[in-house]
């Protein structure tokens, strides 16, 4: 009987190699020594990141793989915990730099000018459920399951052209409000660390972390047309602040008596708007639009815009509405716009469901869970990478569906025959 090993050895050892065709295409060293990484002790951190880089594909955490001990070629434990713990490493400054060199030196040039590339933004829950001794852990609401859990909230911008998302910023958010935090900022840090800037930052406002993240990542010329914001963000003076950064916004609205727009004179809810409005006869998935007034921007313009009411396919008698300040806008390009937003839910599945968002180890510090979750957003950067470049008509999602099939037994092995188009027999 013809033995397996040696087969498995070479399927290896060209997934080894694919990572490290990307680490060094992508110059991760050179990444990692500009965002001030430099090592303590022994190791790199280069040879610590790809460690951990890798722990996703051999179907271990980071305890269990550091069980086998250094013999093993792995690095020692306090090794793996200084270069995660660290409050010096800018990890924000890495994965803006990685991201935009990703967009400006691979997709972009292979990209029509027409095509409407954006900025996503959205949150998503980063449950710590069952810790009690974690820095600025909060008590935040899942909206999922609507009650409140231990963790915090992932604050995530994106960028998108339609056919692949990339990861470009995000802050995991504790409570502004003192009496949900359950643990406070780590008195040992050095208050001129970037490790400390990114705590303070965690307690502010969502609604003010967001256009930091929208101003850096203009700052590393990632250019996008468009920011696409869900209902919880899009209230009438924050879209006209995100004018001041240049960009049009396409949002869906919320109904709420909270909330007016200027239409015709008169201060009107979107369900009285609604109401003012002709709609389309029978069943027109457009029901009806207008031209709204939502303020001044901060320069004191004035911003408009354009509301469009759709048919709600899952309630026939209710609409749901959304809005764009690209008066220049179609009916139809603004829900293929809005279309682009689900790119960021598939994402957040992915990185939970499949990549160990949150998963691989159970660090206390906060500098631990930002370097742990920019790892996993470098890897979803590799696979998002290695789909568009296939020739595999797979889409992401199947493709990490299989990765999951197959990871318990040959991990490795099943991720190669993905990438390479080869199916195991």
């Amino acid at each position: 009987m013809k033995s397996i090993l040696p087969e498995r050895y070479e399927v290896e050892k060209q997934f080894n190699s694919r990572v490290d065709t990307f680490l060094s295409k992508r110059q991760i060293g050179k990444i990692l020594h500009a965002s001030n990484f430099s090592k303590q002790k022994g190791i790199s951190c280069f040879v610590l990141f790809r460690f951990v880089f890798m722990l996703v594909f051999t179907g271990k955490n980071l305890y269990r793989t550091l069980q086998s001990g250094p013999d093993t070629g792995n690095p020692e434990k306090d090794a793996v915990y200084r270069f995660l713990n660290s409050f010096r490493h800018n990890w924000r400054k890495f994965l803006l730099t990685l991201s935009s060199s990703v967009i400006n030196e691979t997709i972009e040039p292979l990209t029509s000018s027409s095509r409407k590339n954006v900025l996503i933004l959205d949150d998503s829950l980063y449950s710590r459920n069952r810790s009690k001794a974690v820095e600025l852990l909060a008590r935040v609401k899942d909206h999922v399951e609507n009650r409140y859990v231990r963790g915090f909230r992932m604050l995530t911008l994106g960028w998108s052209d339609g056919n692949t998302f990339l990861p470009v910023a995000f802050s995991l958010l504790s409570s502004q409000k003192e009496c949900n935090r359950l643990c406070e900022i780590d008195p040992r840090i050095d208050k001129r660390t970037t490790g400390y800037k990114r705590s303070v930052e965690s307690i502010r406002k969502s609604t003010e972390v967001m256009f930091d993240l929208i101003r850096q990542a203009q700052e590393y010329h990632i250019q996008a047309r468009y920011l696409l914001l869900d209902s919880w963000f899009a209230f009438p003076s924050i879209i006209c602040r995100v004018r001041k950064h240049g960009l049009h916004v396409v949002c869906m609205l919320k109904s709420t008596k909270k909330v007016h727009y200027i239409y015709k004179d008169g201060k009107l809810t979107l369900e009285a708007l609604y109401r003012e409005l002709l709609k389309k006869p029978g069943k027109a998935k457009v029901l009806a639009n207008a031209i709204v007034q939502l303020g001044k921007d901060p320069e004191g313009n004035p911003v408009s815009a354009r509301i469009l009411f759709v048919r709600d396919r899952n309630r026939s008698k209710k609409w749901l509405a959304l809005l764009t300040t690209d008066l220049e806008l179609t009916d139809k390009e603004i829900i293929q716009t809005y279309g682009k937003r689900w790119d960021i839910e598939v994402f957040f599945k992915t990185t939970k469901s499949f990549l160990n968002l949150a998963k691989e180890f159970q660090g206390r510090s906060y500098d631990s869970m930002v370097a742990h979750t920019t790892i996993v957003f470098c890897r979803y950067i590799m696979l998002a990478m290695e789909n568009r470049e296939s020739k595999d008509p797979k889409t992401l999602g199947n493709l990490f569906y299989l990765c999951c099939d197959e990871l318990q037994d040959i991990s490795r092995l099943s991720i190669i025959f993905l990438f390479t188009n080869i199916r195991p027999i």
